[in-house]
């Protein structure tokens, strides 16, 4: 396998150049990606942050952390009989418990 350099490519969005890193390379490598990105990073963030074709901004509910009690936003229009989490609590749930030691 020839060694990895950086590479300059053009945003097919915006037109202007811009540097696939090396780093950025291997991790696509390692997410098995084989093309590389056509976007900058500014307009990949654009894209990622508009839903689907419509080009519309995600719609973004407020609600209230049923574990902490503040206000965060989600994605989704909350049900009164399900709880939200805001995103720490969420991630402590998400995280396996640690074994305790004896």
């Amino acid at each position: 396998m020839a060694a990895l350099s950086d590479k300059t490519l053009v945003c097919r969005e915006c037109g202007q150049e811009f540097t696939f890193t090396v780093g950025e390379q291997e991790f696509y490598a390692s997410r098995g990606l084989q093309n590389d990105p056509k976007r900058c990073p500014q307009c990949r963030a654009s894209r990622r942050a508009t839903r689907g074709d419509s080009g519309a901004p995600r719609q973004e509910y407020k609600a209230i952390c049923a574990a902490c009690g503040v206000e965060t936003t989600v994605p989704f229009e909350p049900k009164q009989e399900r709880p939200v989490y805001c995103k720490e609590c969420y991630a402590k749930m998400k995280r396996p418990s640690q074994p305790t030691e004896k």
